[in-house]
């Protein structure tokens, strides 16, 4: 068969498996990538080459960090500090869960901010014996605009950082003033819709002035070692290009350092299992999947199909810049809305990287990059399956009773993702066109 067919109808049979949901997604990618070898599209060692190591080391440090963290007990004391804050109303209190999971996921990432906030938010809502729904339809959509603010923030913007070389300091500046705008109109129009539909006695309310925040704090000294260390990493990020370090290698040695201090707080007879329990904060799953992936996708790269497909874009586009970065804006939103962001993304960048040349280069191209994330990360809001924290955060709350189904959440999910990708046309038009 022609290595083309072939590596398309791998792509398109893993792409079916994985919407589908038919089993573990990581398992899925790399029987993708195993077959690319054994097909011989690619060699064992190409396939080994094309894995974006970057990538994976910022992924593996970033979980490390925010798990250890966690286990000191200070998101939740920040969660708590701030619903008290508000006198526990609350309408307040899910405007300022909002804005934390924003914040929160641009500072470690969408799916760890989700599992540390989703908790909380059950806590103090069944303290105020009301409905989680609204607050945790916000934290979807929240985790998703404040994860596309930043490199870190969620996986799309993480590859395109890491195959573009983009500093952590890029993102902040191109990204995160449009970011802010979208955000702050998305929780102004849940605001007004469910302000007058949530309610909680002044007995409740004060069950939740009552909690001591200070309790939640497991470990003062893990907790102060903590924030150290994740400002360490993010001052690191922002000098990156200064210091010539690759973000992965930072995140890699801030995770190291943590974990050193860590087993040291401990008897030396705990240490290996302390540290054996830190590396089982890694999602392997994710890590495994994003191995698979870079091999898929450079199988595609290898037969010439994602040139191919580039250069029928570009006649679509009749090779204008404009046209192009408005086009993959939607493209990217519609279909990171119905699949998964994470493989669409790592399919679309070798396949823009093949026109830079032929559009004039990486700076006349930076439109389209920036297009791309902010139609692949917004449009993870796009519907219940359509990014990780999104189907986490359904999980969780069907455990607890509270089942998010799929055609109400899209009553929602469909105006906040086209209101959000039509600020962003409007922003990427004054700023670039």
């Amino acid at each position: 068969m022609e290595p083309k067919i072939l590596a398309a109808l791998i792509l398109f049979i893993t792409y079916i498996i994985l919407f589908a949901e038919m089993t573990n997604r990581a398992v899925v990618a790399m029987l993708g990538a195993g077959t690319m070898i054994i097909c011989g599209i690619l060699t064992q060692d190409t396939a080994i080459s094309s894995i974006d190591f970057n990538t994976i080391f910022l992924l593996i440090g970033m979980m490390i960090i925010a798990g250890i963290s966690e286990k000191s007990g200070l998101f939740e004391y920040i969660a708590i500090s701030c619903a008290k804050k508000v006198k526990a109303n609350p309408r307040a209190i899910m405007i300022t869960l909002g804005i934390l999971t924003a914040i929160f996921s641009a500072l470690l990432d969408n799916v760890t901010t989700v599992l540390l906030i989703v908790p909380i938010t059950f806590q103090i809502t069944q303290k105020l014996k009301i409905s989680p729904y609204p607050y945790l339809l916000l934290e979807i959509f929240t985790s998703n605009i404040g994860g596309t603010a930043t490199l870190i923030g969620d996986p799309p913007n993480i590859l395109i950082g890491s195959a573009l070389n983009l500093s952590f300091m890029d993102f902040i500046k191109e990204l995160t003033p449009i970011v802010l705008i979208i955000l702050i109109i998305t929780i102004y129009i849940f605001d007004m819709y469910w302000h007058n539909k949530i309610f909680a006695s002044e007995k409740d309310c004060q069950a939740i002035m009552k909690i001591d925040e200070k309790q939640s704090i497991k470990d003062y000294n893990l907790c102060y070692i903590s924030i150290f260390i994740l400002l360490f990493v993010i001052i690191g990020f922002i000098a990156a290009e200064h210091l010539h370090l690759q973000n992965g290698t930072i995140a890699l040695l801030g995770a190291t350092i943590l974990l050193l201090i860590y087993s040291f707080m401990h008897p030396q007879n705990e240490r290996e299992e302390k540290i054996s329990q830190a590396f089982n904060l890694v999602d392997w799953t994710t890590i495994f999947f994003f191995a698979g992936l870079f091999i898929i996708v450079h199988g595609l790269e290898t037969t010439g199909l994602l040139k191919i497909a580039g250069n029928q874009l570009f006649r679509f586009s009749q090779g204008s810049i404009n046209k192009m970065s408005f086009l993959v804006l939607w493209f990217s939103a519609i279909l990171s809305a119905a699949i998964d962001n994470i493989p669409f993304v790592a399919t679309m960048i070798p396949m823009l990287k093949s026109l830079e040349e032929s559009l004039g280069g990486r700076e006349t191209m930076m439109p389209v990059w920036w297009a791309l994330s902010l139609g692949a990360c917004l449009g993870g809001n796009g519907s219940l399956i359509a990014a990780s924290a999104n189907v986490i955060v359904a999980g969780l709350a069907a455990q607890k009773g509270h089942h998010i189904k799929f055609g109400h959440f899209l009553f929602w999910s469909i105006p906040i993702t086209v209101i959000s990708i039509a600020i962003s046309t409007i922003f990427l038009y004054i700023r670039y066109f």
